[in-house]
């Protein structure tokens, strides 16, 4: 995006209201971004340009000329932050790690992130959706260096071996848009609190010269670097925003500390690493041989072969290891992933095969009698956080309320009903999406449907075949007689009957049918003004009046509850066009998730 230098068409100062509205957008953008962070990236009272590009890029500028917003696509629907505004609000992106020092010079250079670049956490790969905004970080430094969306889906990369493009870099540190507010931007101290950091102007250029502090005296000096990825590990804020607005261009740099990429994050982790350093290949096999054994018991399910070495590795052996312990397949005896399973496939515990076309090694078949898995036992680990988790309200208030906490849930119909009953299962209670895969999968191996021939197919014997197709089919169609393994879990889980389960602090209340997202919505009224309409809150257990009365004294307006007009439930009248800012609060205060939230601005047509 700013890989070439592109000038500027024009520039012009924003309007207040203007301002308001790029305040709003940006909120509604960024979930995650509080009022104060927001205060801290956009002050209210300073002075906010838009520079227009050939590229039809617009860049937002505070007072000093920093850039902290650019929009891609000139009409505020792919609107990211800069480095800068990062550096100010690391928290207001999710973000991926970075391998080491190698990956991030291809990322510095302007080449996107592709997947085997990035570091997974130990609590296993994270869930995203094509098209979300992520941030780039390098091991030890909470200051992002790039910024970019990703590409694909977390289950599309999964599935795909975690391979390919994982992030469209759209913004990189050292970037034109970087160099164009080089020295606008003031060392922010109150930033980093007690650990000072570097300015990126003299990290990057790598010489041993000292720097001198505002009052003219040396501050840090550095030697030689042989690696230049280095630099960015000390990556930090260089300017502070409340002094931009103030006019001030006072420099500051922080001693320098040495820091590889390849090392990990805390001095914990690091200890960690000595102590992996200090086993014997053969304890690392151990090791190995223990983390695959605890994976096929626990993790491992028969749904998800065939899996590639690569998936495997990072989605269930890696998150097995016991706690504080890094696992490097390097330090073993096998050297390389392909050769271990090659191994274990050598001694009859596990099947595998390699894949000409991806070049990788794969997983087939997994035999379940074999004395090493019969008698390995299992840790048992506690549960991992629910899903429901990551919709939680992130401000403090949010935090003080009871947690919201949402499940889809289903029903075992007439169709399906005599596979549960085949297996034991009850045909009267309802089942999350894995408990019923889990089940028909069971059905399977009991009546021995995979294929022989390829594993990745399951034959429908005629209870299958009607649970996964009777009535759908037309009629003078045939029936097919085999399906593949992927396809089985969401074609039974679509014929089962759907239910919701919302709790908040009480007990569970259980709904028929999918979850009704809230609907949001502004129109004029006579007069020219403007009201806005909430229905669909008591989905989420949330007592309209309450509701009514929050906003009430939250907005400074009048607002009144009445029935929905042929319909069950309420509808919360609020006076003013505050969608944007309802919606907004019930994300941070309700803990609502963002997918069922609609809202419609019937005064914008």
């Amino acid at each position: 995006m700013f890989k070439k230098a592109v000038e500027a068409k024009s520039h012009q100062r924003l309007s207040g209201a203007d301002r308001k509205k790029l305040r709003r957008t940006v909120q509604n953008r960024f979930s995650l971004l509080t009022d104060e962070l927001l205060d801290a990236i956009l002050p209210p009272k300073v002075e906010v340009t838009v520079s227009k590009f050939q590229n039809r890029v617009l860049v937002y500028s505070i007072e000093g000329g920093c850039p902290m917003f650019f929009d891609i696509d000139g009409r505020g629907n792919e609107i990211f932050p800069t480095v800068f505004a990062l550096w100010e609000a690391p928290e207001m992106l999710p973000s991926f790690m970075l391998k080491g020092g190698e990956v991030s010079r291809y990322v510095l250079g302007g080449a996107d992130l592709m997947f085997p670049g990035i570091l997974i956490p130990a609590e296993g790969f994270p869930s995203f959706s094509a098209g979300e905004i992520w941030a780039v970080k390098v091991p030890g430094n909470m200051a992002p260096i790039a910024v970019g969306f990703t590409t694909m889906s977390s289950g599309e990369a999964i599935k795909a071996g975690l391979r390919g493009k994982a992030l469209r870099i759209t913004h990189y540190y050292r970037d034109f848009l970087w160099e164009s507010a080089e020295g606008h931007y003031v060392p922010n101290a109150g930033f980093t609190e007690d650990v000072v950091m570097e300015d990126p102007s003299y990290l990057a250029s790598g010489s041993g010269e000292e720097i001198s502090d505002a009052s003219g005296g040396p501050q840090a000096s550095t030697g030689n670097e042989e690696d230049e990825s280095a630099d960015v590990s000390n990556l930090g804020p260089s300017t502070s925003v409340t002094d931009a607005k103030n006019g001030s261009e006072e420099h500051m740099a922080g001693s320098m500390n040495e820091l590889n990429l390849a090392d990990d994050v805390s001095a914990n982790e690091a200890n960690n690493t000595e102590k992996q350093n200090t086993l014997s290949p053969e304890e690392v096999d151990a090791l190995l041989d223990q983390c695959l054994l605890q994976a096929l018991h626990t993790t491992l399910k028969e749904k998800d072969l065939p899996i590639p070495g690569s998936t495997l590795w990072a989605n269930h052996v890696l998150p097995c290891r016991p706690s504080g312990i890094t696992l490097d397949i390097k330090k073993s005896s096998h050297k390389k992933l392909s050769k271990w399973l090659q191994s274990k496939a050598s001694g009859g515990m596990i099947s595998v095969k390699e894949d000409k076309h991806k070049k990788e090694i794969v997983l087939i078949s997994v035999n379940r009698r074999h004395p090493d898995y019969s008698s390995f036992k299992p840790e048992k680990k506690k549960a991992e956080v629910s899903e429901s988790r990551g919709d939680r309200p992130t401000t403090a208030q949010a935090q003080s309320e009871k947690v919201l906490e949402i499940m889809e849930v289903y029903k075992p119909s007439t169709h399906n009903s005599a596979i549960f009953a085949s297996v034991g299962e009850d045909k009267g209670r309802l089942y999350t999406a894995s408990e019923a895969s889990d089940v028909v999968f069971r059905y399977i191996e009991k009546e021995n449907l995979v294929k022989p021939t390829n594993k990745s197919m399951v034959v429908l014997d005629p209870i299958l075949c009607d649970a996964l197709f009777k009535g759908a089919i037309k009629k003078g169609s045939a029936y097919p007689s085999e399906i593949h393994k992927k396809d089985v879990a969401p074609t039974f889980i679509g014929r089962m009957q759907p239910n919701h389960l919302v709790m908040r602090g009480g007990e569970p209340v259980v709904r028929k049918g999918a979850i009704k997202p809230v609907q949001i919505m502004t129109e004029r009224r006579q007069g020219n003004k403007k009201v806005t309409k909430v229905s669909g809150i008591e989905t989420f257990l949330i007592d309209p009046d309450s509701f009514g009365s929050e906003l009430q004294k939250k907005f400074a307006c009048s607002t009144s509850v009445g029935e929905l007009p042929g319909k069950k439930g309420s509808e919360v009248l609020i006076q003013g066009g505050v969608i944007d800012d309802v919606a907004r609060y019930m994300v941070e205060h309700y803990g609502v998730p963002k997918r069922y939230i609609e809202v419609l601005d019937k005064t914008r047509r």
